[in-house]
């Protein structure tokens, strides 16, 4: 459950278990193509859906060049400039036939997708934020760009509507699910959103699945600047009080204070597993087979 580059770097890594995997998928984006595609057409915005799909593609030729088709980016000095193709084309579909779940399971099949990709609802959404200013003022930040990059700290979240219709796929998936996998990404603008769609969160916190939280590598800057892993936590728990976890998974170098992040985890009712997961190359980039072998192993010694 996420979205944007997080949600992909997950599905990367997970596509290389045996297992049936499925995405959902926040739908909050307002910029970029996805944004103008919102707004001229009254869509969800695709974008996310869109590198969810890619990050399902298989590492054969056809999954390479297909990844490659749905991520290439027009430029020109016309109003195609700067649009996602894969984002024409998901929306194109959508319009054809009526239907975004079949609309997105008829690209992964053209895709050769190693897993179904969801809307978490079959409404365009918008995320209001409460930020504190330098000056110690408390405003509201409106639209997920916009929190994304908002100067201040971010405190909290909502959607706007607040009680949107969570996308019935979606909710068969998560109470089948024997796992459900929870970040890493955007924490207040793709992660949490997910908690908030009042039906989706209930199956959530209903589901037999067994419940992991993937924290990032680093803070985000803008959006969880100077957050340290412990307090992604506890934002999480102040946005979904009753969620039971059973497992955050963190990159060993990112954490400064293990004591802290383990007590933290336990207020979740979690165990912190602290493994390697960096790419390496200096980036705070999730390593797709590093990632991979500690999903494996997780959910092999807890089944």
């Amino acid at each position: 459950m996420g979205g944007g580059h997080g949600l992909a770097a997950s599905l990367s890594a997970l596509r290389y278990l045996p297992a049936a995997i499925t995405a959902i998928v926040t739908v909050a984006d307002n910029g970029g193509s996805s944004g103008r595609l919102r707004d001229e057409l009254g869509v969800l915005p695709p974008g996310d859906l869109r590198k969810a799909l890619a990050a399902l593609c298989g590492e054969d030729e056809w999954g390479r060049t297909w990844a490659q088709v749905l991520q290439h980016r027009f430029t020109s000095p016309g109003e195609l400039d700067g649009h996602a193709l894969g984002n024409l084309l998901i929306v194109g579909l959508w319009e054809l036939l009526g239907d975004h779940v079949h609309g997105l399971d008829l690209i992964g099949q053209l895709l050769g997708a190693r897993g179904r990709v969801l809307p978490m609802s079959s409404l365009p959404l918008d995320i209001a934020a409460s930020v504190r200013q330098p000056d110690g003022s408390v405003e509201e930040v409106r639209g997920q760009a916009e929190v994304a990059t908002a100067p201040g700290e971010v405190l909290g979240v909502r959607l706007d509507p607040a009680d949107p219709p969570a996308s019935p796929a979606a909710l068969t998936a998560v109470r089948e699910a024997e796992w459900v996998v929870v970040g890493p990404g955007s924490w207040f603008t793709s992660v949490i959103p997910n908690l908030l769609v009042p039906d989706l969160s209930l199956a959530l916190h209903e589901t037999p699945a067994r419940r992991m939280v993937v924290l990032n590598l680093a803070a985000q800057p803008g959006e969880t600047e100077g957050f340290s892993p412990e307090r992604h936590l506890e934002v999480l728990g102040e946005h979904a009080p009753n969620l039971s976890v059973d497992i955050v998974l963190a990159d060993r170098a990112a954490v400064a204070d293990e004591d802290r992040l383990r007590a933290a985890s336990a207020e979740l009712g979690a165990e912190l597993v602290l493994e390697s997961l960096a790419l390496g190359d200096g980036t705070a980039r999730h390593d797709p087979l590093r990632l991979a072998a500690a999903y494996e192993r997780i959910m092999r010694a807890c089944p």
